[in-house]
């Protein structure tokens, strides 16, 4: 923990990413960040005592650079960096559907980069961060990154061509239940309830599948068996929704988002071609 990390753009998530180091340990004194806007970086300087830099300054101190810019910006962030980074530098990006090679292609040959893909939930320590090697990444950098990521939530390492699959599935995976909470808070105020109370009931039950799955150790259709007897109201609502596809549905928006982000990364490979 006493190396230098400076994070890059830093929005929420780099935000949160900061704060979990800091209550893990790390000292604010040894944690960069970069913003676009300078009232920005004082904020963040003023909540947590890190340190504002420029790109270039940031790229020439610290020992880890962790990307969390826009992908389409990730482009004009790296020709910026180029010339300021070492070989020696870990570089860790966020950026969805960008693929290691494209940040080796653009700094120095041996530069080690790691990709990693984390959600939202970073905002409340409960991530799910999936950490892959790029081609001169070592197992001494891919522990480097659980280190840090591991103070904001749980990690996974996958291999590279498995990180487009983990988007989906974890990297917008926050979405598909906060539209699920929202269809059932409609529900419920459908079948009389008001609007917090149906809020209440759903968020804590969720809640208490969620750790469930997560302690029992027990299969999803074996929980799910449980509450369901025979003839009773959860067969009943399990029917309509496999009459209603519901299945098959989540299946197709998993692969629609493991496919958008496929496309996110040839788009930005086009780009690279047509920009030389």
């Amino acid at each position: 923990m006493s190396q230098k990390v400076a994070v890059l753009g830093t929005g929420k998530i780099g935000e949160a990413l900061l704060s979990g180091m800091i209550r893990a340990g790390w000292a604010p004194a040894d944690l960069l960040v970069t913003a676009r806007r300078p009232e920005r970086a004082r904020e963040l300087h003023e909540r947590h005592g890190v340190t504002p830099v420029g790109n270039a300054e940031a790229a020439k101190t610290a020992d880890t650079l962790i990307l969390t810019v826009k992908p389409q910006d990730m482009g004009s962030l790296l020709d910026e960096l180029a010339p300021h980074v070492p070989v020696d530098r870990l570089v860790i990006s966020g950026a969805a559907g960008i693929p290691t090679s494209f940040f080796e292609e653009r700094l120095t040959r041996g530069t080690p980069v790691v990709r990693v893909m984390t959600n939202t939930p970073a905002l409340v320590d409960e991530a799910m961060s999936v950490i892959s090697a790029g081609s001169h990444a070592t197992a001494e950098h891919l522990a480097h990154a659980e280190e840090i990521f591991g103070a904001v939530g749980k990690t996974l390492r996958v291999p590279e061509s498995q990180q487009d699959a983990c988007t989906a599935l974890s990297g917008s995976g926050p979405a598909y239940f906060f539209y699920l909470v929202e269809a059932m808070t409609d529900a419920g105020i459908l079948l009389g309830l008001p609007r917090d109370k149906a809020h209440d009931l759903i968020v804590q039950s969720a809640i208490g599948a969620a750790v469930m799955l997560r302690d029992s150790g027990e299969h999803p259709v074996k929980l799910r068996e449980n509450v369901t007897s025979p003839a009773g109201t959860t067969i009943n609502a399990i029917r309509e929704l496999e009459n209603h596809g519901v299945r098959a549905a989540l299946i197709a928006a998993l692969e629609a988002a493991r496919d958008r982000s496929r496309v996110n990364g040839c788009l930005i490979h086009f780009f690279r071609i047509t920009d030389q």
